[in-house]
């Protein structure tokens, strides 16, 4: 006797849009599977760059460039309006830093991203 599974329940009719629903379910479980290992690789760089005091050494080059480069003052000035705009006694430490994040982030240099990543790769590079 067959094997029952959901492409009987329909008698065979519904064989084209089951076919359909597999491939979207194998292509879920791929996206699932690549999600996965990008984190284990993503955590695997991270435990590398802590070991080697690398993280420390690219947060300090961080702070110094945001700082050089203005993005600090800019960015307390934004915190300042945002309290002013909403009122001190409305706003919670969370919604600040909900307002501010993605304007933060808006606000780093491409340039020093760029120079972030490049140190980065020469990292990797450099332990394998």
């Amino acid at each position: 006797p067959p094997v029952a599974n959901h492409h009987s329940a329909t008698g065979g009719r519904g064989l084209k849009r089951c076919v359909v629903c597999c491939a979207e379910e194998d292509m879920a479980d791929t996206q699932a599977e690549r999600k996965a290992k990008d984190e284990a690789v993503r955590d695997t760089i991270l435990q590398r760059l802590v070991e080697t005091g690398e993280k420390e050494r690219l947060k300090e080059l961080l702070r110094e460039r945001l700082i050089q480069c203005g993005w600090r003052d800019t960015l307390k000035e934004h915190c300042k309006q945002v309290i002013r705009s909403k009122g001190l006694e409305r706003i919670t430490v969370d919604d600040l830093v909900a307002d501010i994040t993605p304007r933060g982030r808006e606000l780093v240099p491409d340039d020093l991203k760029a120079e972030l990543l490049a140190r980065v790769r020469k990292f990797l590079q450099s332990t394998v």
